[in-house]
Order: structure tokens, then sequence, then C-alpha cells
């Protein structure tokens, strides 16, 4: 069995990540950490909750300590680019128990908090700094920080940055980092669009794929119970009732939706919060914490949360609404089984949203067991859903790269419009 120290790591890191209790390296550990650390450009390819922080941020730390150096007044020597707020968080954090004999800083910025008190704290200079692309092009816009000095760029869940629509964010910020640098891109799927990613900012990228993108972890029990959309909250309740001690997760499509819902818990006695793009960042913290802290059992969220919980104590998930996007549904049940343990995926689908569900399997590759209800045909309605899903998910229709999604057709302006609308309200609960 392969353990750290055949991996090429400083006998410091060693000590460190063992006093964390990391003994032995999960595969894409095990593949990326020996590359990295030869300054190659990677393209890591790995499910949910399998270990890719560690993967790129324990070699980037070793590399960091054998250069020797210190980072210049508002430089950075690293920058770790994140979709979402709660994902750049994790991903600090994380990196801040791999660090702690050294002397190395951290510094994590975000939308929802203060402005200046970031500007203040990187006045000095970080080691590594790990961000979402809005508030980070902020910071440049106001000069309190210099990429110019980051010789290492790490794009971590690249494929929901794409989703969320900050391709062109990437590409101002790929230009603003040093030209000598090591890029590595890590993502849980693989669309079209991640391989041109790749082209554009890698150079000869070794790839490491420890999954097929879209498998869903193995620890994962997936369950769908078919019924009306109407009678969805009372089913809801009686799941959560019925297993009051467990932590759960529960996704819908909306910001307006998914605190309506917390609101109906609540009055049903269950104990819940909720997390998404209309909370400050303070509140969806402290909801997080709440769910940690088992002050809360039930977190409802948006897609916002999909890739930022990292809560091993997560034993259910539930779709109450299945995502527009069949990739998203991967990121949203590995919230649960995570770090080898068992876990939940419970979906609720409604008669409108059969065409999503079989993107679902057909992404996953597997039939997903049905748990109650009688299987609606794939009507009309749903058959168009289908295509718009598959539209979203950024399969190949012969469009340029990059470029905004849209539907096909000459009569789709209203549809254009509500998607531009829907990749501006996600790009807001990420910032």
């Amino acid at each position: 069995m392969t353990d750290f120290q055949s991996l090429g790591l400083s006998k410091g890191l060693l000590s460190a990540i063992a006093e964390i209790g990391y003994d032995t390296p999960t595969p894409i550990q095990e593949k990326a950490i020996p590359l990295v650390l030869q300054g190659k450009d990677l393209m890591g390819l790995a499910q949910t909750g399998t270990g890719k922080t560690a993967a790129f941020g324990v070699p980037l730390i070793d590399r960091l300590m054998e250069e020797n150096t210190r980072p210049q007044a508002r430089g950075t020597r690293a920058l770790i680019l994140a979709p979402t707020r709660e994902l750049v968080n994790q991903i600090a954090k994380n990196l801040i128990s791999f660090l702690k004999k050294t002397p190395l800083r951290v510094t994590s910025v975000v939308g929802g908090v203060s402005i200046n008190a970031q500007i203040k704290r990187l006045s000095k200079g970080t080691d590594i700094l790990v961000a979402t692309p809005g508030r980070l092009l902020d910071l440049v816009d106001r000069e309190a920080v210099d990429l110019g000095t980051a010789s290492y760029l790490v794009l971590d869940e690249a494929d929901q940055m794409l989703d969320l629509g900050f391709i062109h964010a990437l590409r101002r910020i790929a230009g603003l980092v040093a030209d000598e640098r090591q890029t590595l891109l890590f993502s849980a799927t693989m669309p079209r669009q991640i391989s041109e990613l790749a082209q554009s900012y890698l150079t000869d990228p070794e790839r490491v794929e420890v999954s097929p993108a879209g498998r869903t972890a193995d620890k994962i029990s997936q369950s769908v119970h078919f019924m009306d959309r109407k009678t969805k909250t009372g089913f809801l309740v009686e799941q959560l009732q019925a297993n009051p001690q467990d932590l759960s997760l529960v996704f819908c499509r909306t910001k307006h939706g998914a605190e309506r819902l917390m609101r109906k818990l609540a009055q049903s006695g269950v104990a819940a919060g909720s997390i998404h793009g209309n909370k400050s960042q303070n509140q969806r913290d402290r909801a997080i914490r709440d769910l940690r802290n088992g002050d809360i059992n039930v977190l409802v969220a948006t897609d916002v949360a999909a890739r930022g919980i990292d809560i091993p104590g997560v034993s259910h998930v539930y779709n109450f609404e299945l995502p527009e996007v069949a990739e998203a549904y991967v990121h949203r049940i590995g919230r649960t089984a995570r770090a080898g343990a068992e876990g939940e995926a419970v979906a609720l689908c409604a008669p409108e949203e059969i065409g999503l569900f079989r993107q679902i399997e057909k992404l996953i590759g597997i039939e997903i067991s049905v748990a109650s209800g009688d299987v609606p045909p794939l009507s009309a309605a749903a058959s168009r859903s289908q295509r718009g899903a598959r539209n979203k998910g950024g399969k190949p229709g012969g469009k340029k790269p990059f470029q905004k999604r849209a539907s096909s057709g000459d009569n789709d302006n209203r549809s254009r419009s509500r998607n531009q609308r829907r990749r501006q309200g996600s790009r807001r609960d990420a910032a």
C-alpha cells in the first residue's frame, strides 16, 4: 500500500500531515503529488470528495518551502481560484492545517465581506492566495494585489467556474499571472470546454483521472421517489422527522425556493437553516457552522453549496428539485459519503422533471433505484427540458468555444434572456 513517504514529500511536511491524520493517500493524491513536485502542468479529474485539495495543496506547499523566498508587498507566490465562497473557505482551511509548522501564509478573498479588510491583509503580500474570480478582479482593479508575482496557478472545480460564466474572468486573470508558471487544473467532470480550457492555459499537461467523468461515489446509495410537485414538501418533512438525528442537505434550484422551503420545514418542527446567494457571508458561515455543530440537522441550499460544504457527518442529500444541469447532481450528492463514509442520496422527481432525471441517469451511467411512485412517461414538455439540460451541460453543438450558451433557433430571445439572468444570478451567488 502506498504511503505519503513514498511520494517524494519533504520530512517536515510529512510530519505535519501525519499529525492531522493523513497516512494513506487517495488515488488522486497518489497520482498527482509526484507530478506536481516535478513541476509538471496537470489536469486532474476525480469525483468530488476524493481529496483533490491535498492533491494540489500538499505538493504546492512543499515547492514553496523549497524555494525559501518571501512574498512581495501586494504580491502572492501562488494563486488558487475556486467558484464559490464556501469552496474558497474550505480550501484555505485545509491548507492552513497542512502548513502549521511552516512560515507560509494563506489568505482567502471572497465577495460578501469587507473588501477594505482584504486590501489591508494583502498589503503585506501572501504566499498562497485563494480567491473567487469576481472578488479577485475587484482587488486587481483597486491595485490591491499584484498577480504578476504568482508562479503557480491552480483552477479548482474548473467545470463549475465555466458553468457560472467565469470564463472571461479566467482569461483576464491568467493573463495577469506570471508567464513562467506551473498551472494545475482540477475538475470533477469533463465537458468539452474543460479540454479547450486546458489547451489554452496548460503547457504539455499530464492528465490524471481516477474515475470516469460524471461518476458518483461508490458508497452513496441512490434512490428516487416519483410524485406530484405539490406533495414534495409533506413527503420531505416525513423523511426528515423519521431520522431526526441525521445531518441532511436539501437542494433547491432557486434562492427564494430554498428560503421558502426552509421556513416550511421550521414550521413543521424540523431544525433547519438555509444557504444561498441572498444570505450574507456571515449568515452562510453561521449556517454551515450550525450544521457542523449539530445545532441544526437540515441545511437547505442552492447549488452555490454543492461543492463548498465538507462536513463528514452529512448522511443524506435530498434533491428536492432536480438540477437543470445534470453534472450538478454529481456535485450535490458528493456532499455525503465523504472521506470513505457511506451516505444516501434521495431524489424527488415530479412529472415535469422526468427529462432532467433521464439526463442524470445517462451522465452517471446507472439506473437509479425507484423507491416509490410510478415512472411518468417522457412528455413533450419533459423532452424539451431534457434537450435544454443537454445544451446547458455544454455538449457539442457546433458552438464556438467559451461563448455564452444560448438556445438554437431564430425565435429564442426570451429563452436566451432567461439563461443569461440565471447565469448572472449564479455568479452573484458564487462571488
